[in-house]
């Protein structure tokens, strides 16, 4: 079978299409003639070497995690999917990748696919979903009459987590480029702020809860905008001790995340407010009921630009522009 993959970290990863033996199953697992899969930032990321401590692959692999397809084999002891089911999983950290004609995807990572949503659509939703998901719901404790903000609303995350929160009841605060105020709005954003105009931490004062989504002093400076008792939820870093345990690593790699996150924790702290980093992990009950708010309506995917199988490698170039409205997604059939 096709796949895309890459052979090496750094400035040349060697990104192409390779043929690579079609998968075989284990107890519990799933294989899926994959319809679409769609690219997250993180998949750049990795191609970098920067997660080398944390996820392990066997080069060459294959890259993406979110995808959408059909169950065309059950492994011994699979009970909720048969063959010709439709699902849509994360196999983000398992190992494997989704941009390929199959891919394995362990039962408890899926979930059946909203029978409202094409495969394109569905495959749009995993990353984001459970990552806003996590964040919101589970680390911050997003209540009904809360204020957020999510930085980077037209983004793939933004464009989730704003509608999210919409539906856990929050009001929500999003910043984006003058033109995509119009889209943030449509989605629920009850203030936006115009980057190019203003600085969010100039306008926006006693909210309980950041996601933080954009690199840089972003963070830091969200810190002024929460009130005694809030979180910043981030997303992307600084790392910190308490995701070094969570992911077992060892006692080195603990003390250099736990320095990584030193300064933010300590202003944090002196503001009586909470710090942590959050690394999404595949689920596939959250994701179930992640379908259940697509299949009512309450949550609908965005989706900037389609690309087919053959282009894939251009779609990870053109998600590395940072411009994407929503989420890029490749179709294989």
């Amino acid at each position: 079978m096709k796949a895309l993959t890459f052979k090496r970290y750094g400035k040349s990863p060697e990104i192409g299409f390779a043929d690579v033996p079609r998968p075989t199953l284990k107890a519990g697992e799933l294989l899926v003639q994959v319809h679409a899969a769609s690219v997250n930032p993180i998949d750049n990321m990795i191609l970098t070497g920067m997660f080398k401590p944390v996820l392990h692959f066997e080069l060459p692999a294959t890259l993406g995690s979110d995808l959408a397809g059909v169950v065309t084999e059950v492994g011994s002891g699979v009970s909720r999917f048969k063959p010709g089911d439709a699902i849509f999983a994360s196999i983000f950290d398992v190992g494997t990748g989704a941009i390929a004609e199959f891919a394995v995807v362990p039962e408890h990572l899926a979930a059946l696919k909203p029978a409202n949503l094409d495969f394109v659509q569905a495959a749009s939703i995993p990353m984001v979903g459970l990552t806003a998901w996590q964040a919101l719901k589970e680390r911050a404790s997003l209540r009904a009459g809360q204020k957020v903000f999510i930085p980077a609303g037209s983004g793939g995350i933004g464009t989730f987590a704003i509608q999210l929160a919409k539906q856990l009841g929050a009001r929500v605060a999003t910043s984006t480029s003058t033109g995509n105020v119009e889209l943030v709005r449509s989605l629920g954003a009850d203030e936006v702020i115009d980057y190019k105009k203003q600085e969010f931490e100039n306008v926006l004062r006693g909210y309980d809860a950041v996601l933080g989504t954009v690199r840089g002093k972003a963070i830091e400076k969200s810190l002024g905008i929460l009130k005694p008792g809030g979180m910043i939820v981030s997303l992307v870093g600084p790392l910190d001790a308490a995701f070094a345990r969570a992911r077992r690593l060892n006692v080195v790699m603990s003390l250099v995340f736990g320095m990584m996150s030193r300064k933010i924790m300590r202003l944090a702290k002196k503001r009586d407010l909470t710090y942590s980093f959050l690394f999404v992990r595949p689920d596939g009950a959250q994701l179930a009921e992640i379908g259940g708010l697509l299949e009512a309506g309450h949550v609908q995917p965005v989706i900037d630009k389609v690309f087919p199988f053959e282009r894939a490698k251009e779609a990870l170039d053109y998600l590395a522009q940072g411009h994407a409205r929503g989420k890029v997604v490749i179709r294989m059939r």
